[in-house]
């Protein structure tokens, strides 16, 4: 199942670029922000804006990588699976590496506000697998 409908993504873009926008401005003034204060970034946006921005975020990251080796999740609100490698276990359905993140997380990294080292330093990555580091991949913007 897709981690976003297609006639959804104008509205995950728009979300996105809130998210993204809000989040920037909160680091306005501070250019050089220390990285507690990146790694605490969490702007005050409704529910229903979290999950279109980490649903359409999700979905660059499946279409920059696509492939079924690497499940990551960002629960509540979407999973997708991605690089090439073995496949999910027929038996259970999980790839044999998994990376999961909360929203705030997923969506700092994917908009460039931290970097996947700083992240994973404060225990804020949970990654099984081999393939456990997205940083090439990301900022997404």
């Amino acid at each position: 199942m897709a981690v976003i409908r297609e006639q959804d993504l104008d509205k995950g873009a728009a979300a996105f670029a809130q998210w993204r926008d809000a989040a920037r401005a909160m680091l306005a003034g501070a250019a050089d922000a220390p990285a507690a204060t990146r790694l605490a970034l969490r702007p005050t946006l409704p529910r229903p804006t979290w999950a279109m921005a980490v649903r359409y975020s999700l979905f660059l990251l499946e279409r920059r990588a696509p492939g079924p080796g690497v499940e990551v999740r960002v629960a509540p609100w979407g999973a997708v699976k991605i690089l090439d490698g073995p496949a999910s276990d027929p038996h259970n359905l999980t790839p044999p590496d998994v990376i999961e993140l909360r929203p705030e997380v997923w969506l700092r990294l994917a908009v460039g506000i931290t970097a996947w080292d700083e992240e994973k330093a404060a225990g804020r990555i949970s990654a099984v697998g081999e393939r456990d580091d997205l940083s090439g991949l990301l900022p997404l913007v």
